[in-house]
Order: C-alpha cells, then sequence, then structure tokens
C-alpha cells in the first residue's frame, strides 16, 4: 500500500491509496484518516490517479459549516420541553454528539445540527404514539439491524425499485439472501438514481464505496457525499459530525445522511 502524508490546515492527514491491478475501469481507494473523523474516497478512473492528492495537497478548500440552531431557538422553534429534549437524549433518540458545545458572548451553550435535529424531532413526535421509546431507538440507530430477506421479498416489500435491484445483482452477483449491510447499499443507490443525477455508471463507484467502507461505520453516524470534479465523479463517506473540505473547483452534488437512510429502511422492514 502507497503512504503519503498531506496537511491540511493544522490537522495531518494519511493518505493511501489501496494498490489496484491495472484494469481499466477499475476504480482506486483513497482512505483518508484524520485526528478525530474518517472519510472513505473512490475515483472510478484511473488515468487520473494523483487528483485526490493535488485535491488535498494546499487545503484549499471549501464547505461552509452546517447551519446550527441554539438549544433556546429549538425548545422555541418546535414547542418540546427541555425534560423530553434530554429524556430523548436518555433513551438514544437523539445522538449525543448531535449536542455541540460552543463558546458564546453569554458563555457555553449547547447548538445542534438544525436540519438533522428538526427531522428528527419531528419524526419522532409523529411515531412516538405508534411504538414505544424503545422501539423508537432502535429504528434510529445506526447499528445494523439483523434482518435479512431474499430477492423475492424485496421485490415484494417494495424496498427498491426492480431496476435498482437488478444493477445492484448485476453488480454484486446474485446472493439467497440480502443482509442489512446489502440493502441500505441498494437503498442510497435506489434513492441517488431517483433524483436522475447519477447515472448508473456512476452507481458502480456508489456500490463499492458502501460496500467497502460502510462496516467500517461501526455504529457511528455518518453521511455519504456524491461530488464531481472536471468530469469526474467520486463518493465520499463521512463520519458525523464534522465536515469534509473541498477545493472550488469540486462541486457536491448530494449528500444522504446514511443513518437516515437506515432509520427509513428500518421502517420499511418492520
Amino acid at each position: 500500500m502507497a503512504m503519503g502524508r498531506t496537511k491540511c490546515g493544522k490537522t495531518t492527514l494519511a493518505v493511501c491509496r489501496e494498490k489496484q491491478m491495472s484494469h481499466p475501469g477499475k476504480p482506486h481507494i483513497f482512505s483518508i484518516k484524520g485526528f478525530d473523523r474518517e472519510a472513505f474516497f473512490v475515483y472510478c478512473d484511473l488515468q487520473r490517479n494523483n487528483v485526490m492528492l493535488h485535491l488535498l495537497r494546499k487545503g484549499a478548500l471549501q464547505v461552509t459549516e452546517r447551519e446550527l440552531i441554539s438549544k433556546k431557538e429549538l425548545l422555541e422553534l418546535t414547542g418540546i420541553s427541555y425534560g423530553q429534549l434530554y429524556r430523548w437524549k436518555r433513551k438514544n433518540l437523539i445522538p449525543e454528539e448531535w449536542f455541540i458545545r460552543k463558546s458564546t458572548f453569554t458563555g457555553q451553550e449547547t447548538f445542534f445540527p438544525k436540519e438533522s435535529i428538526l427531522a428528527r424531532i419531528d419524526k419522532i413526535v409523529n411515531m412516538k404514539d405508534d411504538l414505544s421509546l424503545d422501539e423508537l431507538a432502535d429504528v434510529f440507530s445506526p447499528n445494523l439491524s439483523e434482518v435479512a430477506f431474499g430477492r423475492s421479498e424485496l421485490e415484494k416489500r417494495n424496498i427498491v425499485t426492480k431496476e435498482t435491484l437488478d444493477f445492484y445483482i448485476e453488480q454484486q452477483g446474485t446472493s439467497a439472501v440480502y443482509n442489512f449491510e446489502n440493502m441500505i447499499c441498494m437503498y442510497a443507490l435506489d434513492k441517488l438514481l431517483k433524483t436522475g443525477k447519477m447515472t448508473l455508471e456512476e452507481g458502480k463507484g456508489l456500490i463499492q464505496t458502501m460496500t467497502e467502507h460502510y462496516p467500517k461505520l461501526q455504529g457511528k453516524t455518518g453521511e455519504l457525499i456524491f461530488f464531481r470534479k472536471m468530469g469526474m465523479s467520486g463518493f465520499v463517506i463521512a463520519t458525523s459530525p464534522g465536515e469534509v473540505y473541498f477545493e472550488p473547483r469540486v462541486r457536491v452534488v448530494a449528500r444522504i445522511s446514511i443513518a437516515e437512510c437506515a432509520e427509513e429502511l428500518k421502517i420499511k422492514l418492520s
């Protein structure tokens, strides 16, 4: 394995390129590890295998920090109480890492990733009459579900479209049963294909990224990021909370919360 080091701001990143056979069309896989997060990159073009090092070399990048909402604003906006918020936290309905402590002119305050916390509270409020808090915790847990289904059951439950299922099986081969890792990969693939923003050819990179790196999240929340640069596409799985920074010429096409995919998938499977 080739190993190099490059600096991005104050963070030194180790850049690893897995050895690949020189077959046309085989993607190169890069693993980038920082002090407190990991990001996994797949590029689908052997002829551009230095793009990653170029992308990180100057640390020249831009992605705006996620919009945050203060605890006070959150309680006012949603109408929930302080007690409800922290009860849901104790029940693991809201991840610990979403409680972000920041210094302000009034002292230390708690903030949350706005889009994620509002979506989660909306789901809790709408589902808590039908499911117990423990059952909700299982739905929201990023841990792998133990379910596994054959192809006929997946088609019956309409987990993904037939086209997506056929394409996934074409790439990964036929199996007697498909486990949760397989299904969440299919589900993310289906979501992006339905947007019309990703081609089937690019979907091959998504399948490889999810298959290779999703298990490494090991219960941590993460995000799948689809991006393009100069006609080339790539995928990143990044642990949350945190940001991934790209140079200005990189265009982020879509960001998908893997935790939300897992939640939606578990509801479909229940």
